[in-house]
């Protein structure tokens, strides 16, 4: 049975909010892509602190750069809206969180796209060393010029408090799924009323529809590209993540509604190049990993 990616009437408010989201997360892929750094003009300029040619030829280069992580930065903030929204619609009373992803095939298709740009997201940056040399490259040179009183344009784009919260988003080695998963944090703590097993709920019946797909032959022989199946490795361990954030005991001890050791065996199974990524997420981004309730053999595959 094909997935419904068509919005039902009631759906479709929340739908078309989320869905403006996603249309522009290809472009902040490709431009994440493309990014290729200042190194060399900074070197440059660095090592001839003299030469105001290199001095600006390097301020030139990192200034369309920051502007660009300015974007990548403000797309996180509407993701989280959107994660926000969609949490709502899936998790309210009076169903179950079988029955909202059941009911709401397109939002749930939305969900897990959007866990599926932000893995993407996360894996290309986490390759990219230059994004945060040029980040603070720009933010010392702002600094120096101040004292020399220059005015720089580019001070009404990204202004000191900007800068900062741009540097506290690009220093985790996940921005995007971190962001996500604040997000998630702060819906549970805002939302007293609802019961918090309608969240996590919801995130283990997804991890565990993944799984399934992932290691039932039948399903993945009739995945038509690799793709379909990174997508569906992404999301599962995008929801693993956001489940560890928001349940008290986390997603790897004994109690979880999720089974790690065959959630990490899927991934294991795969070619290496596929999966260091998301590996490193569940390594590096979730919460629970190193507690004490942790069993040995799951830290050990994780190592």
């Amino acid at each position: 049975n094909k997935i419904s990616n068509h919005p039902t009437d009631c759906e479709r408010e929340v739908w078309n909010q989320v869905n403006a989201v996603l249309q522009e997360s290809e472009s902040i892929l490709s431009g994440l892509q493309a990014y290729k750094g200042a190194g060399q003009e900074i070197r440059d300029g660095i090592q001839n602190p003299n030469d105001m040619l290199l001095q600006e030829r390097a301020w030139n280069s990192v200034c369309p750069l920051v502007i660009r992580l300015k974007k990548f930065y403000a797309f996180s903030l509407k993701l989280e809206e959107a994660l926000q929204s969609l949490l709502e619609s899936l998790t309210c009373p009076p169903y179950t969180p079988t029955q909202h992803l059941e009911r709401e095939q397109a939002l749930a298709k939305q969900f897990a796209e959007i866990l599926h740009f932000t893995l993407r997201f996360d894996e290309l940056k986490m390759r990219i060393p230059a994004i945060q040399n040029d980040f603070s490259y720009y933010r010392r040179t702002i600094s120096r010029n101040r004292l020399n009183n220059m005015n720089l344009d580019i001070e009404n784009e990204v202004n000191n408090e900007m800068a900062n919260r741009m540097s506290l988003f690009y220093a985790e080695a996940t921005p995007m799924l971190k962001t996500l998963s604040t997000a998630t944090t702060n819906f549970v703590t805002e939302n007293k009323t609802l019961p918090l097993e309608n969240t996590t709920d919801c995130l283990s019946t997804m991890a565990s529809v993944c799984k399934v797909m992932l290691e039932t032959p039948e399903y993945t022989s009739r995945f038509n590209s690799e793709d379909t199946l990174l997508f569906c490795m992404r999301v599962m361990v995008g929801v693993i993540i956001l489940y560890d954030h928001v349940h008290p005991n986390g997603a790897f001890n004994k109690s979880s509604k999720i089974d790690m050791k065959g959630c990490i065996k899927v991934l294991k199974d795969q070619p290496a190049d596929n999966v260091e990524g998301l590996l490193n997420a569940l390594k590096f981004t979730t919460k629970h990993l190193n507690d004490e309730s942790t069993p040995k053999n799951i830290r050990t595959m994780l190592q």
